[in-house]
């Protein structure tokens, strides 16, 4: 079959939001929900989240009802994502019958008990924590999907600085060293093994990323940086067809997680390429037939500082 050309990380991003939703764990949903909830009625809740993509988790917290008064802040190294952001949220607040009004680089999002003052920015994030420690700290940090790309023991004690006195972190969607295909094929082992490895070997600025356990090794990596952890739970992507298929836009969601996994181990010489190449070819043919079911381990976290 054809793959689904041209590949997109922003419509990526914005397909795995049903998928998203789904995995998020329940009890650091419902804590988060309980430690952020009654201080906003007095004044805004000011909320940072890393690594925000193309605003989905703003999103969320407005739907469920978590964030109705807040002050926003969503930083990500890639400007496609921040320009993705914009009229995503335009497009949010006009099916929410919300009033959006653009300022000074930010924006106000209002409605019925309803007022968020926010910004994204394309920026680094040992820029930002640069830039703002010492000027700045919020009441809510948020990462989702993002800590195992970033080099834990350098990133987390910087993040966790911005935050003010036993305010709140959630960090979610951490992946914990499972990727399943199902059916099974006769490579799918070596294949999960060589992308975890990929994972592992990730550098950034020379410094290992959370890699592909960055989920249990979090427990650690919290408390060395004085963190204390009050709820933590699974949160595994779990995508399967129902009677009518794949939900919303969830066959491109997969399409692209094979994309992603064939990008990455194509031309490895430990890999026989023909091999490889039936099996990317099968698993796109499993999506179209609706048979692929695909998981992934992930792990969230709720705490203070």
């Amino acid at each position: 079959m054809n793959p689904p050309l041209p590949y997109s990380f922003q419509r990526y991003l914005a397909a795995k939001k049903s998928v998203d939703d789904r995995a998020l764990n329940r009890e650091v949903a419902a804590e988060l929900a309980r430690r952020v909830f009654m201080g906003q009625s007095e004044v805004p809740l000011r909320i940072l989240e890393v690594g925000c993509g193309i605003g989905v988790t703003l999103e969320r917290l407005v739907e469920r009802g978590i964030l109705f008064n807040g002050a926003y802040t969503g930083i990500d190294l890639e400007r496609a994502n921040i320009v993705e952001a914009e009229p995503r949220l335009e497009r949010f607040a006009a099916a929410r019958k919300a009033d959006l009004t653009w300022k000074d680089g930010g924006f106000i999002l209002s409605g019925q008990n309803l007022k968020v003052r926010g910004a994204f920015e394309a920026i680094d994030l040992f820029d930002f924590i640069h830039r703002e420690q010492g000027r700045r700290v919020w009441d809510l940090l948020l990462a989702h999907a993002f800590l195992d790309l970033t080099p834990l023991s350098a990133a987390l004690p910087g993040m966790l600085s911005l935050l003010k006195k036993r305010g709140t972190f959630c960090f979610t969607l951490n992946f914990d060293g499972a990727t399943i295909f199902q059916p099974a094929l006769e490579l799918d082992e070596q294949i999960e093994a060589l992308y975890h490895g990929i994972m592992d070997a990730r550098r950034v600025d020379g410094q290992p990323t959370g890699g592909s356990r960055t989920g249990r090794q979090l427990f650690g990596h919290l408390q060395a940086a004085g963190a204390t952890v009050l709820a933590a739970g699974p949160s595994d992507w779990v995508v399967f067809p129902g009677e009518d298929g794949y939900p919303q836009d969830e066959a491109y969601f997969l399409h692209f997680i094979i994309h992603t996994i064939h990008q990455a181990l194509l031309g490895r010489p430990d890999l026989a390429p023909d091999r490889f190449q039936a099996w990317v070819e099968e698993r796109r043919r499993q999506v179209e037939r609706r048979k692929l079911v695909y998981i992934a381990h992930q792990l969230d976290f709720l705490g203070y500082i």
